[in-house]
C-alpha cells in the first residue's frame, strides 16, 4: 500500500483514491454474497456446508474490505502491532 501514498506515477499530489477501489470491492462482494444467499439451496444437499461457508466468507470479506476503505479514508495507511507478552511460564 505504500506506493499509493506519495502520488507516485499518478502525479505530484499526495491525494490518493485507493479507498474508492476498496469500497468498490466491498460493494461487489456484498452484492455477490446477497445474490448467493437469495439463490438458496440448489443441487445436492451434501454440498450445503460448503455453500454456507462460501456465502459467509463473502460477507466477511465484504466487511473487511469496507473496514480497510474506512481506514484509508480516515488517513490511516499503516497499522503497526507491537505486542509484547509477559512470559509467565
Amino acid at each position: 500500500m505504500e506506493e499509493n501514498e506519495g502520488g507516485g506515477a499518478r502525479g505530484g499530489g499526495t491525494e490518493t483514491y485507493s479507498h474508492i477501489w476498496w469500497a468498490l470491492a466491498s460493494a461487489a462482494q456484498l452484492g455477490w454474497a446477497i445474490s448467493s444467499f437469495k439463490r438458496g439451496h440448489a443441487g445436492d444437499s451434501h454440498f450445503m456446508p460448503f455453500k454456507a461457508f462460501y456465502v459467509a466468507s463473502l460477507f466477511v470479506g465484504a466487511t473487511s474490505t469496507a473496514a480497510v476503505s474506512v481506514l484509508h479514508v480516515s488517513g490511516i495507511h499503516k497499522v503497526r502491532f507491537s505486542l509484547s507478552l509477559p512470559l509467565a511460564f
